[in-house]
């Protein structure tokens, strides 16, 4: 199957079979025409009592990176924080902040909406580029999520399938894969899932400092998009920006990103750190949990912040 895929990855018509997979796979009008949510429906009031079923133990894990203030090839544009009331100040009564987040990039844990992207012309369910405007997203804006994300989440742990710390830059994660870490773990990926990948991005990061993860990055190969069509998840995160990099595809950059958000209408969550939750996972030997999340209700944003959090 790798050669296959790799064949893939070098042919002068990668491009065109993107092209292909844009219509094959997508959800456009799966619900209805004005929809706005994507694969989200399929978090049904079911799926949230089995995922509230999963708590055992009551033991919460952030997925989340630390605010990141310090400049980096990985963080172009640092989290800023100015105090404007102090203790210090005469007759002092509150301490408040004020914190500057440009939050698409490659350092804050966030949320990419369906309206992060754009390809030929069009957004998920056919709306219009032009309804990202100078004011912001007027369809698919990340408002759409204010009532928050409660389901069965999955992590999948790539580096822990092979038995090493972190996968070595621009290695491929293949439908294969994904599928030997189904059996070692002994779970199966299913409708309404949250599907975590862990690359082990922060592990390197610590040992050998930060690098350009859009020039070179481990992750998925876009034959996974396939394969998650299959499986009808909710939503897909990563340690990084779920891209292997450089892309398999001529052409186009973010080919993952391009079929998830717009051809599958699946939000995605971007540089979650994943390194404690693989922890916490393995102690037990158990790769699933309730995934709660909450981005902030901002009317026309284009994602948002967040710290998602798994419940064992």
């Amino acid at each position: 199957m790798k050669s296959a895929l790799l064949l893939f990855a070098l042919t002068l018509n990668a491009q065109q079979t993107i092209d292909t997979w844009m219509k094959e796979l997508s959800n456009w009008g799966r619900w209805g025409a004005k929809d706005q949510l994507g694969t989200v429906n399929l978090i049904t009031p079911q799926v949230r009592r089995r995922a509230a079923a999963l708590v055992k133990e009551g033991v919460s894990v952030s997925l989340s990176r630390d605010a990141d203030s310090v400049r980096a090839i990985d963080n172009s544009r640092p989290f800023k924080r100015e105090m404007i009331s102090t203790g210090i100040d005469p007759e002092p009564m509150f301490a408040m902040d004020t914190y500057t987040i440009s939050f698409h990039g490659a350092s804050l844990t966030h949320l990419d909406a369906m309206s992060h992207m754009v390809y030929n012309g069009k957004i998920y369910n056919g709306y219009p580029a032009s309804e990202i405007n100078g004011t912001g997203a007027h369809q698919l804006a990340v408002d759409a999520y204010k009532t928050g994300f409660f389901s069965r989440g999955v992590l999948i742990d790539i580096p822990r399938l092979k038995g090493v710390k972190y996968l070595e830059l621009s290695t491929p994660i293949y439908p294969s894969d994904l599928e030997a870490w189904e059996k070692k773990a002994g779970i199966k990926i299913r409708s309404g899932d949250i599907v975590f990948i862990r690359t082990g991005r922060w592990a390197r990061r610590a040992e050998k400092g930060p690098w350009d993860t859009d020039k070179a990055s481990a992750g998925l190969h876009v034959s996974c998009v396939k394969w998650f069509k299959r499986r009808d998840i909710a939503a897909l995160g990563s340690d990084v920006h779920a891209e292997l990099m450089p892309s398999p595809v001529p052409g186009i950059p973010y080919p993952v990103h391009q079929l998830v958000l717009i051809a599958l209408g699946t939000p995605m969550f971007d540089n979650c750190d994943l390194e404690a939750l693989s922890e916490a996972a393995a102690k037990r030997n158990r790769w699933e949990f309730l995934f709660t999340a909450a981005p902030l209700s901002v009317p026309l944003g284009t994602g948002s912040p967040l710290n998602p959090i798994a419940t064992f």
